[in-house]
């Protein structure tokens, strides 16, 4: 069992080399598509905020690192592309061996900020 990490940064610190990797490739994914999110520990793992509500999740795993959630917009309009990662409902995994999809990563994220900007109207 993972030890609880205090921040977003320690998490990704406490990661294996690999998952480090790609924790922070992630990280910096969500980051530059969504300038305007703030991140934090939710849950226990790293949560990123916009405008005070949750946008994504992404989490470590011994073999593939996850991002949630595939639901909702992000389900209707990526379901083709998002079917080779899907693992549940609303889990995407992404096989520590393999090279980031960062074009859907970006996708992914542009449409939960328009879908979560149309919530809150």
């Amino acid at each position: 069992m993972r030890p609880k990490a205090s921040s977003v940064q320690a998490y990704i610190a406490a990661a294996s080399p690999a998952t480090r990797k790609k924790l922070k490739e992630l990280r910096a994914l969500v980051k530059a598509t969504a300038p305007r999110v703030t991140e934090r520990i939710s849950y226990g793992i790293p949560t990123f905020d916009l405008d005070g509500k949750y946008l994504v999740y992404i989490a470590a795993f011994k073999q593939h690192v996850s991002m949630f959630p595939a639901i909702g917009a992000v389900a209707r309009e990526l379901k083709q592309a998002l079917a080779p990662y899907r693992a549940g409902k609303g889990t995407l995994r992404f096989p520590l061996d393999r090279p980031l999809p960062k074009g859907l990563i970006r996708k992914f994220v542009r449409v939960r900020v328009a879908e979560r900007t149309a919530r809150d109207r």
